[in-house]
C-alpha cells in the first residue's frame, strides 16, 4: 500500500507559514551563492567551493515579522533589545558571523500525532522554494527517531515532488565511515537533507569533529550555514548538546516538539486540548482493570525511595492499613527495621520486615524474601490482572477490526518493562516468555467467540505477534532488571526490526499477519503508526514512560488499505488498557499536560491582584445591635448522648441483611474522554463495566472483633451480637475483610444516627470572646461568578462588622444580598470559621447570625443550603446530623435557628415572622 497525504490541512499550513514568514522580504539565493573554504576550514578564494544558504534580511525586519506571526497566532511577543531578541531563552539575532554561530532559534509546538514531521519536511521545501535555501540538517536525539524521520522522508518524497515541481533532492543519514558525505553536502548544488543523531557530533572525538587528510567534516557543514531542524529538542538541552548544535553554524534553528522544555521565540502552538477537541487525533478511551474487595492479602506498592540523610533512607509505600476509621489505602514511610504488620495494624503483613532499601536496584527487600521494585504493585491477583489486560486488548482489537471490516488494518501495542517476560534469550536461542504464552492462550480464546467468526480468519496466534526491543552496544537487550542473561539479537529480531521500524506500509498491509507488537522502551517516542487502536501497559516494575509518551504512539488518525485517512469519530478511538483506575490515569495525564504546556484543568488560575483582605470594622463592634446579637449566640455548650445498644444491634443487623458479601473480583471499566476543557477538565462518559470472579486463594481469617472494635469503639459483646444477629459469621470465609468493613461502617452509621437522636446539650458557662474578631485576619479572592464563590463587597457598612463577606455558593451570595437590601435587617454576621459547635458527628460552623426588626426585634441563626428540606437527598447524612444536633444546641441557649433555608423569607417564616416582606 502507499500512504497518501492531504496537502490542505489548515493547521499544518499555519505551522509551515509561521516559519516561512519569519523571513518575509529575504531575496531568493542565486545559483552563485557560494562560500570558499580551505583545508583548515578558513574562508578563502582558492579552496573548495561550498554552496551555502545566505541570509541578508535586516534583523529589525526579522523581529517585526516574528512579532506579526506571534500576534496572529495569539502568542506573547518575544522581548527584544538592540541586538535582537532578549528573552532569557533566546539567542541574539545580530546578523554577523559571530551571532550566526549561535543561530536564530524558533519553536513550533505541535501535539503528538498531528503530523509534526510532515510539517517540518514540507517547511524545508517551502524555504527552498521561497528563498532558494538548499542545505538542511535534521538533528534527532535517538536512533528510533532517526528511523522514523528517514521513513517519513521516503514515503513523502513523491508527494512533495508533485507539490514542488520535482526538485532535485538527496537525503541521507550521516555515516561516520563516509567522511566524504560532509564535502558532498557542502558542494552539491541541489536540495540536501542530512539526518544526524546528536551524539554523532556532540563530542570532540566524534569523526565529525576530527581532522583528516580531507579536512574536518564539520568545517564543510559550517560553510553552508544550514537550516537546522531539531526533532524533540527537549532531549538536547544540555550545554554540550547546545554547543554542538551551535557548532553547525546554522542560519537558523527550528525546534519541533509537543513537549518543549524551553520555548525559544514560539511561532505556532497546537496544544493537546486543541488537537483533541478539533478531532485531529483519536479520542482516548481508558479500559481499566483492577482488583476489588481483595483486602485479605498484603498489598504493597513501592512509590519511591528517598534519602533522609547520607546514611539513612526510607521508602514511600502504599499499603492497606487499618485504623479507627477502617481499612484505608494510604502511603507510609518505611525505614530499614520497620515491621509493616505493626505500621498497618494488619496481620496479613506478618513477615514484611524491611531488611534493606536498595537504591542501586530501586527496590525494597523484606525479611520474608520478597523483593518489591519501585512502581511495582505486589498483590495476590497481579498475574490475573495482567492476563485479563492481555485478553481485553485482544478482544478490543477483534471488536474494532470487526467494525472496521477489511478496509482498515487494526494494530495493538503492548508496553512491557522486562524483555524476559515476552522473550527469553539463552545460549541456545530465544524462547517465549510468559506474556507471549498468555497472549497465545488468550488469542485462541477470543478468536473462537461466535461474534468474531470471520474476523482475521486463518491467522494463527503464533504469527500475529512479535516484539522489538532496543539493543545496547554489546548486542544485549536493554532492560533495567534483566541484563545478565546470555544471548542477543537473532535473525527473527532483525526481521521484526525492519518490519516495525522501517516498513510502515507493509505493516499496514492486511496481507502481513503481524497485528500485535510488544516493546520495552524503543517505541516510546520517534515511532508511531496511524493504525494503533489499542495500547496495553503491562507493568511488573516501575514504568518511567509518561502518559503522553504512552498514548502518543496511537493518537494519529488511521488510514485505510488505499492509504487514505479515515475520519470517523465512531471508530477513531484509542483504547488504553491499564491496570489503574480512570481517575488515576486521567490525573497523571492532566498533570503532564499542565506541566509541559502550561494549560491548567479543572478551574481557573486565580489572579493574584484579586486577593482581598477582609477588614474587621472595630467601630461597628460597638453597635448595640451587634453586642446584643453576640450576647445571644456566644454561649458554649457540651453534650451527652445515650445510645440504646439493643436498638443499635437490631438496626445494624437490619442494614447488614441488605449487604452481599462477595469474593474478591477483577473489575474493568471503560471510560471515554469526550473532550478536554481547560476550565472544567476532561469531559467523560462511562461506556462499559464488567466484573469477574478472581481465582480462589487461601483465605486468612483476621481477628474480626478486634478490628471492628478499633474502628467503632463499641464493646466486643455488642459487636458479637451484631455479627450473630446479621448472620455474618457464615460469610467470613467468603471475604473476611469485607465483613469487617461493612460491619464497622454500619455500626458507625447507626451509632451516629442514634447519638444525634439522643443528644442532650447543656451550657458550660463559657462563651466565645468578641476579641477573637480582632485577631482573625481574613483573606479571600474576589467573587468569581463562574466558580460561584469569593469575597463580596458590603454595600451597607452599618449592617455588619466586615467590609467584605466571603461566600461559598450562589445561595449564600443571594442570602447576603437579601440581608443588605432589607431595611428591617439591623445587623448580620457571616459567622467566622472559629465559631464552632460540638456535635456527635464533628464540629459544626453555622452560616449567619441576624438581628431583625419586625413587630419586635428577633435574633436568629440561619444555615443556608441548596435545599430547604432536611430530608432532601442533596444534603449528606453528615450535614443532616449536624443540623439536627445544632437545633438542640440553639434550643438550649434560647436562640431561634432556621435550617436549612434557601432565602431570608424562608428563614423568617421558620423563626415565626412570616409576614415580613423581603
Amino acid at each position: 500500500m502507499k500512504l497518501k497525504f492531504d496537502p490542505n490541512q489548515q493547521y499544518q499550513l499555519d505551522a509551515i507559514n509561521a516559519v516561512v514568514n519569519v523571513f518575509a522580504g529575504q531575496p531568493a539565493d542565486s545559483d552563485d551563492a557560494t562560500r570558499h573554504m580551505d583545508q583548515d576550514g578558513q574562508l578563502s578564494l582558492e579552496a573548495t567551493i561550498a554552496k551555502g544558504n545566505s541570509l541578508t534580511l535586516d534583523v529589525a525586519q526579522i523581529i517585526e515579522n516574528t512579532h506579526k506571526i506571534q500576534e496572529k497566532n495569539g502568542i506573547e511577543k518575544s522581548e527584544t533589545n538592540e541586538d535582537g531578541f532578549s528573552s532569557p531563552m533566546t539567542f541574539p539575532l545580530e546578523i554577523s558571523e559571530k551571532s550566526l554561530n549561535h543561530g536564530m532559534n524558533f519553536s513550533i509546538e505541535m501535539e503528538t500525532g498531528t503530523g509534526k514531521t510532515y510539517v517540518y519536511l514540507r517547511t524545508i521545501h517551502e524555504l527552498h522554494q521561497y528563498y532558494g535555501w538548499k542545505k538542511f540538517i535534521i538533528v534527532v536525539p535517538s536512533v528510533a527517531i532517526r528511523e522514523g524521520v528517514l521513513k517519513n522522508l521516503a514515503i513523502t518524497r513523491e508527494h512533495f515532488a508533485n507539490l514542488y515541481n520535482k526538485p532535485e533532492m538527496d537525503y541521507y543519514v550521516w555515516d561516520s565511515k563516509k567522511t566524504g558525505q560532509a564535502r558532498e553536502f557542502a558542494t552539491n548544488d541541489t536540495l540536501q537533507i542530512m539526518v544526524i543523531t546528536i551524539d554523532s557530533f556532540a563530542k570532540a572525538q566524534n569523526v565529525m569533529n576530527r581532522q583528516s587528510d580531507y579536512g574536518r567534516p564539520l568545517d564543510f557543514i559550517k560553510a553552508t550555514h544550514p537550516v537546522v531542524i531539531l526533532d524533540e529538542p527537549q532531549n538536547m538541552e544540555t550545554d554540550i548538546r547546545r554547543n554542538a548544535i551551535a557548532s553547525l553554524n546554522p542560519l537558523c534553528t527550528l525546534r519541533y516538539s509537543a513537549t518543549h522544555k524551553h520555548l525559544y521565540n514560539l511561532l505556532y502552538r497546537l496544544t493537546p486540548v486543541d488537537a483533541y477537541d478539533k478531532g485531529l487525533v483519536k479520542k482516548i478511551e481508558v479500559h481499566s482493570v483492577q482488583s476489588e474487595d481483595n483486602y485479605n492479602d498484603a498489598y504493597i506498592n513501592v512509590l519511591s525511595l528517598e534519602r533522609q540523610s547520607k546514611t539513612r533512607s526510607f521508602a514511600k509505600i502504599e499499603v492497606d492499613a487499618s485504623d479507627e476509621y477502617g481499612l484505608q489505602r494510604k502511603v507510609i514511610k518505611a525505614f530499614p527495621g520497620d515491621d509493616l504488620e505493626v505500621k498497618t495494624g494488619r496481620s496479613v503483613y506478618a513477615g514484611y520486615y524491611v531488611e534493606s532499601i536498595n537504591h542501586d536496584d530501586d527496590c525494597v527487600e523484606f525479611s520474608n524474601g520478597k523483593v518489591v521494585y519501585v512502581g511495582q504493585r505486589d498483590e495476590s491477583l497481579h498475574d490475573d490482572i495482567i492476563k485479563r489486560q492481555i485478553e481485553l486488548t485482544i478482544d478490543d482489537h477483534f471488536d474494532k477490526q470487526r467494525r472496521l471490516g477489511n478496509g482498515v488494518k487494526v494494530l495493538s501495542l503492548f508496553f512491557i518493562d522486562k524483555v524476559a517476560n515476552y522473550r527469553e534469550y539463552t545460549a541456545n536461542g530465544a524462547k517465549k516468555g510468559k506474556f507471549a504464552k498468555w497472549f497465545e492462550e488468550a488469542y485462541a480464546k477470543v478468536a473462537s467467540k461466535p461474534k468474531y467468526a470471520g474476523v482475521m480468519e486463518g491467522l494463527l496466534a503464533s504469527e500475529v505477534h512479535d516484539g522489538y526491543f532496543a539493543a545496547d552496544k554489546s548486542g544485549q537487550w536493554k532492560d533495567s532488571r534483566d541484563t545478565k542473561g546470555e544471548g542477543g539479537r537473532t535473525k527473527d529480531d532483525d526481521t521484526a526490526y525492519n518490519l516495525i521500524m522501517k516498513d510502515k506500509e507493509r505493516l499496514l498491509d492486511t496481507g502481513e499477519p503481524l497485528r500485535f507488537i510488544f516493546s520495552h522502551s524503543a517505541l516510546r517516542e520517534g515511532w508511531d503508526n496511524p493504525n494503533v487502536f489499542q495500547i496495553c501497559t503491562l507493568n511488573e516494575t516501575s514504568s518511567q514512560m509518561k502518559k503522553r509518551q504512552e498514548i502518543g504512539r496511537g493518537l494519529r488518525l488511521p488510514v485505510n488499505v488505499d492509504g487514505q485517512r479515515v475520519y470517523d469519530d465512531s471508530v477513531n478511538i484509542l483504547t488504553v488498557v491499564a491496570n489503574e483506575s480512570y481517575a488515576e490515569f486521567s490525573r497523571k495525564l492532566q498533570t503532564e499536560i499542565e506541566e509541559e504546556t502550561g494549560i491548567h484543568f479543572g478551574g481557573r488560575i486565580k489572579n493574584r491582584d484579586n486577593r482581598q483582605v477582609v477588614s474587621f470594622q472595630k467601630s461597628r463592634a460597638l453597635d448595640p445591635a451587634f453586642k446584643e446579637l453576640w450576647d445571644k449566640i456566644k454561649h458554649k455548650t457540651t453534650y451527652r448522648v445515650a445510645i440504646d445498644t439493643d436498638k443499635l444491634v437490631t438496626e445494624v443487623a437490619g442494614e447488614l441483611a441488605q449487604v452481599t458479601i462477595s469474593k474478591p473480583h477483577i473489575a474493568e471499566t471503560k471510560t471515554l474522554i469526550d473532550s478536554m476543557n481547560s476550565d472544567s477538565g476532561f469531559m467523560v462518559r462511562e461506556t462499559g463495566f464488567n466484573t469477574y470472579a478472581a481465582r480462589q486463594t487461601e483465605v486468612k481469617i483476621p481477628n474480626l472483633l478486634a478490628d471492628i472494635q478499633r474502628q467503632t469503639q463499641m464493646t466486643r459483646r455488642v459487636i458479637f451480637d451484631v455479627l450473630d444477629q446479621a448472620g455474618m459469621f457464615e460469610q467470613i470465609a467468603i471475604n473476611p475483610q469485607q465483613v469487617i468493613d461493612e460491619t464497622a461502617q454500619a455500626i458507625n452509621r447507626v451509632k451516629q444516627r442514634l447519638a444525634v437522636d439522643g443528644v442532650k446539650y447543656h451550657r458550660t458557662g463559657e462563651y466565645y470572646d468578641m476579641t477573637l474578631f480582632e485577631n482573625d485576619e481574613l483573606q479571600a479572592y474576589l467573587y468569581d461568578a463562574a466558580m460561584k464563590s469569593g469575597a463580596v463587597a458590603v454595600t451597607d457598612l452599618a449592617k455588619t462588622i466586615y467590609d467584605y463577606v466571603a461566600v461559598d455558593s450562589e445561595v449564600e451570595r443571594e442570602f447576603m444580598q437579601s440581608l443588605e437590601d432589607n431595611t428591617d435587617v439591623k445587623f448580620y454576621i457571616k459567622l467566622p470559621s472559629w465559631f464552632k459547635i460540638d456535635t456527635p458527628v464533628g464540629k459544626y460552623n453555622p452560616d449567619w447570625a441576624v438581628a431583625f426588626d419586625g413587630d419586635e426585634r428577633i435574633y436568629f441563626v440561619a444555615e443556608t443550603k441548596g435545599s430547604d428540606d432536611i430530608n432532601d437527598n442533596h444534603l449528606s447524612a453528615n450535614e443532616r446530623a449536624k443540623i439536627t444536633a445544632a437545633r438542640q444546641h440553639f434550643a438550649e441557649i434560647n436562640v431561634p435557628y432556621a435550617a436549612p433555608v434557601r432565602s431570608l423569607r424562608q428563614a423568617l417564616t421558620m423563626v415565626g415572622d412570616g409576614n415580613c416582606d423581603t
